[in-house]
Parts: C-alpha cells; structure tokens; sequence
C-alpha cells in the first residue's frame, strides 16, 4: 500500500476520533465508525435470467456495477445468471435464506410463496409501467410490498420495467376464444391464471427453457417479453403468429429483492445507494425496451416474415372479463392479496380518469387521423 495512502487514513481515524472525543465520544467508538465506513462488503446477486440476455440480464448486469461503483468500491455486487449458483426459479428462497444477498427477478414467479406478490409484475388489463410504477412509490404499493416479503426476511425494489409486452408466440392463428381451448401456454402469474379460465393450459417456465419447449411442441405457444428480447431468443424459428397487444401484461416491473439481515447490516449511505440504483434500473430499462422494440419488430416482420397479429376483440373482450373474475377469487381467497387489489384497484381507477384526459387523449390526438 502507498504510504501516503496509508498515512491520510490514519490521519483521518485520529481527527475524527479527536473531534469526537471533543463531543463527548469515544476514540474507540470513533475508530469503529471510520473502520466501518471503510469496510469492503461483498455480495451475491442471483437471477432469473439467462447470463447477459438483453435487457432484462443485462439489467441485472448494470444494477449490481452501479451498485459497486457508486459506492466507490465498498460494496461489490457480483452477479449469478440462472443456473450458476441457483435454479432460476429458486432466487426467491436463496435471497431469502441468505445463500445470495440480491436477486433479480419477477415477483409473480412466487405466487406459491405470496399469492400478493403477483400484483407487483403485473396485472392482466391493469396498470402501464408509469401507472405501476406510481402506484408502487406514491401510491402506497410500496409498503404493501415490503409487508408481502417482510416474513421472507426481504426487502423488495422495482429494478426495471419492460413497458407492454406482446401477446405472445402463437403456433396457429387466434380467430376466436375456442382457439384457447386445449392450449398450452407458457404464461407463468396472473395471466396464466386467466388462460386457465378462459380454456388454455398456462406453463410456468423459465426464459431459457422457452425456446426448446416451443420448437418441440411441449408447448403451442407462449409469451416472453416483446420484439427486443423475443428477437435475442430466436422464438421466430419456433412460431410464426405473432399477437398484440399483450393484455397479460401491460408494464411488467422486474424487482431486485435483498436479504432484509443483510441489507440493515448496511451504514446508512450504502442503503441509500442500493435503493437508488434500483431505482435507477427501472427507469434505464423501460427507456432501453422503448427504444428497441420497434427496429427489433420491424426484422421480424420484414427479415423473418413474421405474421403480426392483432387479437380480435371479442377475444380481447372474454379475456378482460375473465380477467375480473379471477381478480375477484384471488382477492376473496387470500387476505393480504384482497388488501392489495384494494389498493391496486382505487389507485387504477384514479390514474385512469386522469390519463383519459392526459396521456390517452394526447395519443389520440398527435396520432390519430
């Protein structure tokens, strides 16, 4: 070490005990506060996602070197793709037992675990990514959340969002809600619990177990994310029929759950960078898919002769209604998600009324004829 170095860091021990002591404190007491301030910590983050897979790995991938950086080094965050510490499904569990201090995921994943949790990805015909996102960090979402993973021992953050997604790869056209009856879909929380309702068989599986499952007719069809991510995947060599909108999902928020021990074992600055860099991460990544959908839809179209799709609206129709119903069950059968589709509900009624008038009705008039 350089001497210089190492000299300014004792100075900088002694003024403080010094002034400390001045105060009323203690020159161990001080010491312990420098030493800690200046303590290397190092975490795990485990994902759901594959190893540097667009926008959603490579957000995980961001959010744990802003996490290092911003802490000038004193907390690294090094990161785990599905399979290389946990199972992809497990990061729940392993966060929560402490085997990794982060994860990156989704929380409708654990509606196992929390059958409330699905409510902070998304919500079939629910909210958009502003909306969710509102609701979360000025709408009372957040301390509904926190009280969902608090018998975890989790701490739960929004770490991106990937906007609207599409509705999905299909292996024959959608003319009618009987083209539903029999399929199997991959379409893991919510959604998937409407699928059911309507006459489809939801699948719950991993991002790196889609493409396989679809190309060999384990599955008929399934949703993903939208053209960005579903480009990466190849799901083109799999499905040509390719639905909108994604009613499934409307603005699906990805979470970056943290050991609660671990996280209050934290001086209080790095606290504070670890919620903000989440932060952060939500907003870089629904900008990120914003920005690339459309050139990544326009080579699958033109490129790979996908057939783009709009679902009928009677579909659309029976989807909303069965929608409710299974919001209504949920709600009825579960009383922590009854207390959050409260919330979730008065706060999309609000938000809806105002967008009507805002950005709905701005849309409309720059895009309409």
């Amino acid at each position: 070490m350089n001497k210089i170095t190492t000299w300014s860091k004792l100075a900088l021990v002694g003024l403080t005990a010094a002034t400390l002591v001045a105060c009323g404190g203690s020159e161990e007491k001080a010491t312990a506060q420098v030493e800690k301030k200046a303590e290397i910590i190092n975490w795990k983050m485990v994902t759901t996602w594959p190893k540097n897979f667009p926008g959603l790995g490579t957000g995980a991938e961001n959010l744990a070197k802003n996490i290092t950086e911003m802490s000038g080094g004193r907390l690294n965050v090094k990161v785990y793709a599905a399979g290389e510490l946990v199972p992809p499904l497990e990061v729940f569990d392993a966060v929560s037992r402490g085997t990794a201090e982060m994860g990156h995921s989704a929380a409708y994943y654990w509606k196992g675990k929390a059958p409330a949790a699905q409510f902070f990805t998304a919500v079939p015909f629910g909210l958009t990514a502003q909306e969710i996102n509102s609701w979360i960090y000025h709408g009372g979402g957040m301390k509904l959340w926190e009280e969902v993973y608090e018998p975890f021992n989790l701490i739960p953050l929004t770490a991106g969002n990937t906007g609207v997604q599409m509705g999905g790869w299909f292996n024959k056209e959608i003319n009618s809600v009987d083209d539903f009856q029999g399929l199997k879909m991959r379409m893991p929380g919510l959604g998937g619990e409407v699928l059911k309702k309507t006459g489809g068989i939801p699948v719950n599986l991993p991002g790196g177990e889609i493409f396989t499952a679809l190309q060999t007719g384990t599955i008929d069809a399934t949703e993903w994310v939208g053209p960005y991510n579903d480009l990466a995947f190849g799901l083109y060599k799999a499905a040509k029929y390719y639905y909108y909108p994604g009613w499934h999902e409307p603005g699906s928020s990805m979470e970056s759950m943290v050991n609660k021990t671990a996280f209050d074992a934290l001086p209080k600055d790095l606290q504070l960078i670890v919620r903000s860099a989440a932060r952060q991460a939500t907003q870089d990544m629904l900008d990120e898919f914003t920005a690339l959908n459309n050139d990544a839809l326009k080579t699958l179209v033109e490129e790979h002769n996908v057939q783009l799709r709009p679902f009928p609206k009677d579909v659309l129709q029976a989807l909303k209604v069965s929608s409710q119903e299974t919001l209504e069950e949920l709600a009825a059968s579960d009383e922590m998600s009854a207390k959050v589709y409260a919330s979730f509900k008065d706060f999309r009624e609000k938000v809806s009324a105002w967008h009507s008038i805002s950005e709905r009705a701005y849309i409309n008039a720059r895009d309409g004829d």
